[in-house]
């Protein structure tokens, strides 16, 4: 089976390309520059700028099985571009659907997506979680563009003999992460007080290990034929509080909790206040999945488990501060 992947350098998918090496599967990493640094024997394929329309998929796509795309213009905090939307559909809509038909009139046998859980909304109701089947229309820009991709991936599916599978995780979690959650672990690291110790929402997470543990399952057509053409959301089954999950950062890397038990509506008076309304929204608010069709349908579970991970993220920061 032969394997491309875009975002081949990414958190995603820099993961995905070494597990795939590992099982000597023959692979192409689409890359943005030729001195992106790919695993031995992964062969490079170097795309600039996946919006533009003279790529000349068809040189590297008449040999490939399998298309697992995971490049996408991610989601940005205060976007300060002038029409966000515009620019989220050119890379994650327009991009993904050349290269998807591109892809099916070469051959290829199956598309794996890597969609987002905010083509089902932002947050979800307490013990409510979202599911594949629910029927949403997003408003924000990044999750908007997500969701005209994969209504496009789909009627290629319908017009093709192309398989389209579609995966939509929520925050990802695993050493390299990014962002907010990367903010967290340093708060813990530092051991100091914080106002979070009466949270009680219920969060989603899946870790690295485990999106890509399904993603390369769902990339294997023998392994995975009832995966053609469908959707999951996929978890790590272990959904936590943010109180919670500040405790169990806190564990892995030794530190002690110092959770102050504050009322959730104060600290949302003062995010308010202080223009931080979209953190607190992330910090305090429900956003539950059912990744039950992932088990039920194709016999997945999960490969690791939330505090081993978190201890594989510390694990790579204790390293990283001894290399400097």
């Amino acid at each position: 089976m032969k394997v491309l992947v875009t975002g081949a350098t990414g958190f995603v998918g820099g993961e995905l390309i070494r597990q795939l090496a590992a099982k000597a599967l023959d692979i192409v990493g689409c890359v943005r520059s030729a001195d992106s640094v790919l695993p031995v024997g992964v062969e490079r394929f170097v795309v600039e700028d996946l919006t533009k329309p003279n790529i000349n998929w068809p040189l590297v796509l008449s040999s490939v099985d399998v298309v697992i795309h995971a490049a996408a213009r991610a989601h940005i905090m205060h976007d300060e571009v002038l029409d966000p939307l515009s620019e989220y559909r050119k890379v994650n809509c327009d991009a993904t659907l050349l290269l998807a038909r591109a892809a099916a009139e070469s051959g290829v046998r199956r598309f794996v997506f890597v969609s987002s859980v905010k083509v089902n909304g932002e947050m979800s109701d307490l013990n409510r979680p979202f599911s594949p089947d629910d029927s949403f229309i997003p408003v924000d820009p990044y999750g908007l563009s997500k969701h005209e991709a994969e209504q496009g991936l789909l009627q290629i599916s319908e017009e093709t003999s192309m398989e389209v599978v579609i995966i939509r995780p929520p925050l990802v979690y695993g050493p390299g992460v990014r962002a907010n959650f990367a903010s967290m672990i340093k708060w813990m690291q530092k051991g100091i007080p914080l106002p979070f110790g009466a949270i009680h929402n219920r969060r989603s997470l899946v870790a690295l290990d485990n999106l890509v543990d399904f993603i390369v399952l769902c990339a294997d057509r023998e392994k995975s034929p009832k995966a053609a053409n469908e959707v999951f959301l996929i978890s790590d089954n272990e959904d936590v509080s943010t109180t919670q999950l500040l405790r169990k950062v806190g564990n892995a890397f030794g530190k002690r909790s110092w959770l102050i038990p504050i009322s959730v509506s104060w600290m949302i008076f003062a995010a308010k206040l202080l223009g931080k309304e979209d953190v607190a929204v992330r910090l305090f608010s429900s956003l539950q999945v059912d990744s039950s069709k992932a088990r039920d349908l194709l016999g997945w579970k999960p490969v690791i488990t939330m505090d081993e991970q978190l201890k594989k993220i510390a694990e790579a920061c204790f390293l990283d501060e001894k290399s400097l």
